[in-house]
């Protein structure tokens, strides 16, 4: 089992890419609730373009969504150049802009697993809640969001897992750099490409699915044990 022992840089690319996956999951969390919400009680003029936006990543090509992050959060973008001279915050060929596109790849599974989550809820328990006197931020807080835990949980995970796979948008906008923006995909395509590399490319691939797998299994055990929290209460 000696070929399994990862190399200094494989170790390297594994690190980065949980890196990247979790700060894309934990940034696109605090967004990713507020327009499931949105989407799931608002009504308001542009809704479906809303939707629409917000799922466009899925059926664009995924070069195609990295291409627009370069020109928007680029050097010379206008988001990109206005960050990196105002507060020196920089995406374009940086691990943060790693995690932007993948955050940017995993956005609407999130979005829709909590979207659905909270059109599951009983509207009658918030609004007794608010028959109460609870204003409606209470009610959310105390009410809404313990019932849609599970959907919270499984869209963090399928944004987790989405970004440890992403390679199309996240080598479109930072590149292939090792040790910067060298993720796992990235990693085993650069393996894919030279020769004798099929043993780093098959090492890398069994890294991959292993940690998918493990994220899968934590994901379901935090749902049961939220959900026979939510029976016992």
């Amino acid at each position: 089992m000696a070929w399994l022992n990862l190399t200094p840089d494989e170790w390297t690319a594994v690190r980065l890419s949980i890196k990247v996956a979790s700060w894309a999951m934990v940034a696109s969390l605090p967004p990713g609730i507020v327009i499931a919400h949105l989407l799931a009680r608002g009504r308001f003029w542009g809704k479906s373009v809303l939707n629409g936006i917000v799922h466009l990543p899925l059926i664009l090509p995924p070069v195609v969504t990295g291409y627009l992050l370069l020109l928007t959060f680029g050097r010379r973008g206008p988001i990109g150049a206005f960050l990196a001279d105002n507060f020196g915050i920089v995406f374009s060929f940086r691990w943060t802009g790693a995690a932007l596109a993948c955050g940017a790849m995993g956005f609407p599974l999130m979005v829709r697993a909590i979207r659905l989550s909270i059109e599951a809820v009983d509207r009658k328990l918030e609004a007794a809640a608010g028959t109460l006197g609870a204003n409606p931020l209470w009610v959310f807080g105390t009410i809404t969001l313990p019932l849609i835990l599970p959907g919270i949980i499984a869209g963090m995970i399928l944004s987790f897992a989405k970004a440890m796979g992403e390679f199309g948008a996240t080598i479109t906008f930072v590149s292939n750099i090792p040790g910067e923006t060298q993720t796992l995909p990235s990693a085993i395509y650069t393996f894919t490409q030279v020769p004798g590399g099929d043993a780093g490319a098959l090492r890398l691939t069994l890294i991959s699915i292993g940690i998918a797998m493990i994220a899968l299994v934590v994901s379901e055990l935090l749902a049961r044990r939220v959900g026979r929290r939510m029976d016992v209460e």
